[in-house]
């Protein structure tokens, strides 16, 4: 009797151990704890089998949006003039044009942004100002006005003209943009559309194309 009963209690323990996990077995080896700190342990509870898995938040990638822009444009023609106009513009302010041009006969020259970047007829072939609000000619302090007309640079008697030009209507960016236009310096004075004659309003009879460039994104 004696001998069934401690074979009774003996079957009661293996029965109730076999029904743990082998993890809480005391001789079982501890889990390892980790040492970083943003991991956590996870288990899935709906698996038909015990799972642990790593999980660690990913940084968010940085993005960089460069506040400046900058072009520029080479200008060349059929005669000795040529030189640089460098555009620079920060955020969405105005555009701040530098130019250097030699060759030219001294006094003032009309300059302006024209329509197109197209060359291929020599600085014929870049159209009209840059007009987008289809205004008529004038001085770039004007309320009406192209928005490529920028007005006259003035050349030394060694016919080099320098000059910095800030204007709001020559963005580098958005729908009127002056990426992939041409810079172009004239034969003669722009009259700012005050010169009555018949082609103020249009060109500020400034006469001929002596250079142009086509503006173009650069490094900053």
């Amino acid at each position: 009797m004696q001998a069934a009963l401690v074979f009774m209690a003996a079957q009661s323990i293996i029965l109730s151990a076999s029904s743990l996990s082998p993890l809480f077995f005391s001789n079982s080896p501890a889990l390892p704890s980790s040492s970083f700190h943003g991991v956590s342990l996870k288990i899935d509870r709906h698996s038909h089998f015990h799972s642990l898995s790593l999980s660690a938040a990913a940084p968010k990638p940085l993005s960089v949006v460069a506040a400046t822009k900058k072009a520029v444009a080479v200008l060349t023609g059929t005669s000795a003039v040529e030189g640089v106009a460098t555009l620079t513009q920060e955020d969405e302010g105005p555009t701040t044009v530098n130019v250097r041009i030699t060759g030219l006969a001294p006094g003032p020259h009309g300059f302006h942004l024209h329509e197109y970047g197209d060359t291929t007829n020599g600085c014929i072939s870049t159209g009209a100002h840059f007009n987008p609000n289809s205004l008529t000619h004038g001085a770039p302090e004007d309320e009406i006005r192209h928005a490529g007309d920028l007005g006259n640079i003035i050349a030394n008697a060694d016919g080099v003209a320098e000059a910095t030009i800030v204007d709001k209507q020559i963005p580098l960016s958005g729908p009127n943009s002056v990426v992939g236009r041409a810079l172009v310096v004239h034969e003669l004075v722009d009259d700012l559309g005050k010169g009555g004659h018949e082609l103020s309003l249009t060109t500020g009879n400034a006469g001929g194309r002596l250079a142009c460039g086509v503006v173009g994104l650069t490094p900053v």
